[in-house]
């Protein structure tokens, strides 16, 4: 059974719901089937099923409407994307990379051969070819792009020089004939195949399409293409999506007749699941105990790749030169940011908002993950409302004026301002007034700010002087590399943090010469970085959560592993 490609699940987990959407979760069935992944289906993970039908999936919340993987910000438009697109090679449920369209050879790690299958079409009947991998490439590399995978092509020989403008082509890229093509990286990396971008482009659609111009294009946003399953049919945007099956997809005919995609209200979820309006959604813990008890639904779970997170706006980031500035000074002092720390209490508000589906996390890589370091070797900030005020005293933070909140060392008034994004979610401003609270009461005077999803995170990717501190979350991929989340060169470094010793050592656990084709080696040098973060603390690390689904009994043969959910092609439906 193949599966889904990790590079998705590479994003940032925008809303909660979108965020249990990101991976689909295990079966509650307790039956395996021949990959060790979980099934839907009772009848012992029958991979034939039913032909014919459409399924419709629920998501709690509208697509931002970027449908292409090139250019989409959000979780839910890359939910959108996996139903009718796909990488050239997928990975298995122990995250180990495996062909697809593309098989690949290597002996050094630095020069890679990939060869694609033939007679892989578009959605629009025209063939795939290398040269529409080189577009993908030679687009996110080019000057105009405006999305923010560049991090996947840049150690390609020749990218940097293509991007400045100084150079026609990347270097690197070599093709051979229609179906192979050769890719030089600047440097042998233990990571180099996982982390290059592997989804390519139809030139044939965005031929006479500016790269400035693509993002905005009826391409991305109302017609797109891809090489998946299914195709998309209609958008009704913040409604609907309608998808029809490809029936010369390369892998063989789609089981289903189509995925019809309905955005719902959080609160109407519970019950369309029950009257059988939807068959499939990704569910905030919020709903999971009611779904639980439902006759027609099953429940399902397995822990996630993914963490939330609280974070400090440290800096600022250059889009032109990638360079982050560590230029705002409010959050400098990392005994304030300590203190912020041990004033919250994970423990409780995840069980307040996360209802049993997660736990707290002390770092920046979900526990589940090999390279997680132990809490033990870590510096941990538990509840600990005592020694956050005396860090704070400290750091100079005192009440000078006796309102019961804390002065900056200056003397003037200290306000930490609190960012989240808002949607239909009726719990989300709840728990952002309960992290504020937390605050108070060891005298930080704080407030919070609720913003529409799209808008917030374009807010904190821009470094708007209203962000402060802000909620996010992160998915980890099939490689633990770090560095397009950390790094001081990457836009996805969302609190700004510079150090230059964080960045040798994630660049020390990618480099062969240093760390060969050891593992352990290469932990090693991850936990070492883990242990810097946790006490700089750019970020205040707060809860891990499982995967949640809900898959009601018509259907059959989705099937789920730490990758996600198998291709949507295997998917069936009982009528």
């Amino acid at each position: 059974m193949k599966k889904k490609p990790l590079q998705l699940l590479m994003i940032m987990l925008l809303i909660l719901s979108a965020f249990l959407a990101a991976c689909s979760s295990d079966s509650s069935s307790e039956n395996e089937n021949e990959t060790g992944g979980e099934t839907t289906d009772g009848e012992e993970g029958s991979e034939e099923g039913a032909s014919g039908g459409t399924l419709t999936y629920g998501f709690e919340s509208a697509p931002e409407g970027l449908f292409n993987p090139a250019f989409y910000g959000i979780v839910t438009d890359a939910d959108v994307i996996d139903l009718f697109d796909e990488a050239l090679f997928t990975y298995d449920e122990n995250l180990q990379p495996e062909p697809g369209i593309a098989s690949w050879e290597t002996e050094d790690n630095k020069v890679f051969t990939f060869k694609f299958e033939q007679g892989v079409m578009w959605h629009d009947g025209v063939e795939l070819t290398v040269e529409d991998w080189v577009f993908a490439l030679e687009t996110i590399a080019h000057p105009d792009y405006d999305g923010s995978r560049y991090a996947n092509v840049q150690t390609i020989e020749g990218a940097p020089a293509f991007r400045e403008g100084e150079a026609d082509s990347i270097s690197g890229l070599n093709v051979i004939d229609e179906y192979t093509l050769e890719i030089t990286f600047d440097e042998a990396r233990v990571n180099n195949l996982v982390n290059v971008w592997s989804y390519p482009m139809s030139r044939a659609q965005f031929e006479g399409i500016e790269v400035a111009d693509m993002s905005a294009s009826e391409q991305v946003r109302q017609n797109p293409v891809g090489l998946g399953a299914f195709k998309v049919e209609n958008i009704v945007p913040g409604e609907s999506i309608e998808l029809v099956k490809f029936e010369d997809y390369w892998r063989g005919e789609p089981k289903l007749d189509g995925i019809n995609i309905r955005v719902l209200d959080s609160s109407t979820v519970v019950g369309a699941l029950g009257q059988g309006d939807i068959d499939m959604i990704s569910l905030a813990p919020v709903n999971g105990e009611e779904v639980e008890a439902l006759d027609n639904v099953e429940l399902v779970t397995y822990p996630g790749l993914s963490y939330y997170y609280v974070g400090f706006k440290l800096g600022t980031f250059n889009s032109e030169t990638n360079e982050i500035t560590e230029d705002k000074e409010k959050y400098a002092d990392p005994n304030l940011r300590k203190a912020m720390a041990h004033a919250i209490n994970r423990q409780e508000w995840i069980d307040a908002f996360f209802f049993g589906y997660g736990s707290p996390v002390d770092g920046p890589v979900p526990s589940s993950h090999w390279i997680a370091a132990d809490s033990a070797d870590l510096s941990t900030y538990a509840y600990d409302p005592e020694k956050a005020k005396e860090l704070l005293a400290e750091a100079g933070y005192e009440d000078v004026n006796g309102d019961g909140f804390v002065e900056d060392p200056n003397g003037d008034e200290f306000v930490a301002k609190f960012s989240h994004y808002q949607t239909t979610n009726p719990t989300f401003e709840t728990r952002a007034q309960a992290i504020v609270q937390y605050w108070q009461e060891v005298g930080i005077q704080a407030e919070v700010e609720m913003t529409e999803v799209n808008l917030y995170y374009d807010m904190v990717e821009k470094d708007d002087p209203a962000i402060e501190t802000f909620f996010g979350g992160w998915s980890t991929g099939a490689d633990p590399d770090p560095t397009g989340l950390w790094g001081s060169d990457q836009i996805w470094n969302y609190p700004r943090y510079k150090n230059e010793e964080s960045d040798k050592l994630l660049a020390d656990a990618l480099n062969i010469e240093v760390v060969g084709d050891d593992e352990e080696a290469r932990a090693e040098i991850y936990k070492e970085w883990q242990q810097l973060i946790s006490e700089d603390i750019p970020m205040i690390f707060i809860a891990e959560l499982q995967e949640i689904a809900a898959l009601s009994s018509r259907v059959e043969n989705v099937t789920y592993d730490v990758s996600g959910p198998n291709l949507p092609y295997e998917w069936s439906v009982k009528e």
